[in-house]
């Protein structure tokens, strides 16, 4: 058990690092929903099911939602993203 909790801690550095260094914002999103799942993964791990339910509905839910909302009104998201380079 505790090697799985140390992968997933190691999973979140890795996520948290390739957000920063992304050059897409839409990867950077999918990054950051993979991030909040993860956590939520933990925080059951850590025996809390209140705060998993909570980083799951809102971090990976409701967050990741506004962020692909945002980034199709502004245009940075589909085939538009790509056509433009």
């Amino acid at each position: 058990m505790i090697i799985i909790e140390w992968l997933l801690l190691l999973f979140l550095i890795v996520c948290a690092v390739a957000v920063s260094i992304s050059k897409n914002l839409l990867n950077s999103v999918i990054i950051f929903m993979s991030y909040s799942l993860v956590m939520a993964v933990i925080w059951v791990l850590l025996r809390s099911p209140d705060l998993a339910i909570t980083e799951a509905a809102v971090g990976a839910g409701v967050t990741s939602v506004l962020f692909f909302l945002a980034l199709r009104k502004i245009g940075r998201m589909g085939h538009k993203d790509e056509e433009e380079k």
